[in-house]
């Protein structure tokens, strides 16, 4: 009797998915709770492991095809059936007594093939990391891991491909060689000819590389669906963008002064988002409106901050959320947002996980961003840019000038929801509570 392979439930909201990729193939042999197929979501990868041990049958939905919520992905014969499969192998072993024994030869052939799949399945290894692993034929076992454990990163797997590349490349070195084997007087005045050429412009840049001109992808789902949130964001609300600047010395000197400590009591290292994060808190409860959203014809205001950060990811960019963060340390919080960064690398972010959130954190200082206007994460009226510690020359109030090291930050809101006066006000707290975080101790 076969067994269905469903898409199981994905999370509130999410209906459908794109089957991205499937580890096995048909007549393939599975054990139970072993991954047999990879979807893409709107938010998250999410892997359907074996409901039953077997053999793969059949493969009804493939790579690349849309899928909704309990459609039927494949069917896996039962395990009574795949124990059979290989009983036929063996009775040919005992018959081949009386008959030549080339006829054993033939069963061990097919054997191999499948040999390479354990040699990768001993590592364990994430969604991610399987994927590009499977789709580039790399050996894991070959790739150096940098992750917990040893366990191999995506950025493991790009910096091995990198170096694959270089290799090559630095290969047409010896190409010049040959040039000296034409080493016949006569052949000289030739390259003398050609000299004069040099200063020509066309000879000033390397050839054009081989290859199409342009290349169409598909687009993922993740993607798909960060375009439609972002231009949601751009036609729902009434989007409007205040900056300011902050002068770093006191958290800087703050963090430098206790780093050690608090990396040896807490195991994570201190950094400027959990400063910031308990800046927008007190900055929050000051001015209600950045904490609320619109739902219909209502004005629905948090009485809870569960903030959300947004992390670079291969896939895309996504947002988990740091739920009640007002009741959390300086400690949890930066251990919190350390973790989500190393699981949205490994595409290990649970759906739950990217989901609600009442405000939203962005950090492009840490690609070099001087200044820019951040996008509202709809239903949310605030989103916090932060950017570049840069040093500036600063004038003191004693007319004296300094470099300071300094930082642009962005405030964009709704407009709908937050008048100029809040969203400035809120700013120019949190721009206090950083400059002084003795601030935040004492809600001052």
């Amino acid at each position: 009797m076969a067994t269905e392979i469903t898409v199981p439930a994905l999370g509130e909201s999410v209906t459908e998915a794109t089957v991205a990729k499937w580890f096995k193939a048909v007549g393939d042999a599975v054990a139970a709770d072993e991954p047999l197929v990879e979807l893409e979501t709107d938010k998250v990868t999410v892997e359907v492991n074996a409901p039953a041990a077997g053999t793969l049958t059949e493969i009804v939905a493939a790579e690349g095809a849309e899928v909704q919520v309990g459609a039927i992905l494949g069917r896996i014969a039962d395990g009574a059936a795949a124990a059979a499969a290989p009983k036929p192998a063996a009775a040919p072993a005992a018959t081949p007594a009386p008959a030549p024994e080339p006829e054993p030869a033939p069963p061990p052939a097919p054997a191999p093939p499948p040999e390479p799949a354990p040699a990768a399945e001993s590592v364990p290894l994430s969604p991610a990391v399987r994927k590009l692993v499977a789709e580039h034929g790399l050996d894991a076992s070959a790739i150096p891991g940098t992750g917990k454990d040893g366990r191999l990163t995506k950025g493991d797997v790009l910096a091995f491909m990198e170096r694959s590349q270089a290799a090559p490349a630095a290969a047409p070195a010896p190409a010049p060689a040959p040039a000296p084997q034409p080493a016949p007087a006569p052949a000289a005045p030739a390259p003398a000819a050609a000299a004069p050429p040099q200063p020509g412009a066309g000879d000033q840049y390397p050839p054009r590389p081989e290859g199409p001109r342009e290349q169409r992808v598909r687009m993922t789902r993740l993607r798909r669906r960060i375009a439609e949130r972002l231009k949601e964001a751009q036609n729902t609300a009434a989007m409007l963008t205040t900056f300011n600047e902050i002068d770093m010395t006191a958290a800087q000197a703050m963090r430098n002064q206790y780093r050690e400590t608090f990396e040896k009591k807490h195991g994570v290292r201190i950094g400027f988002m959990s400063l910031f994060v308990k800046a927008c808190i007190v900055a929050l409860r000051e001015f209600p409106a950045v904490n609320a959203e619109i739902e219909g014809d209502d004005l629905v205001y948090k009485n809870h901050y569960d903030i959300a950060i947004a992390v670079g990811s291969p896939q895309g960019l996504v947002v988990p959320v740091i739920r009640d963060a007002d009741a959390m340390s300086f400690a949890e919080v930066e251990a919190a947002v350390s973790d989500f960064g190393r699981r949205a690398r490994d595409g290990q972010l649970a759906m739950e996980e990217l989901q609600g959130g009442t405000f939203t954190i962005t950090n492009g200082g840490v690609f070099g961003s001087l200044m820019s206007t951040p996008i509202l994460n709809p239903p949310q009226s605030g989103i916090l840019g932060m950017h570049k510690v840069q040093q500036r020359p600063m004038v003191a109030e004693d007319g004296t000038i300094a470099a300071r090291p300094m930082m642009y930050v962005a405030l964009s809101y709704d407009h709908r929801i937050v008048d100029g006066r809040e969203a400035v006000s809120f700013l120019v707290r949190v721009k206090e509570c950083v400059e002084d975080p003795r601030r935040i101790m004492l809600d001052a």
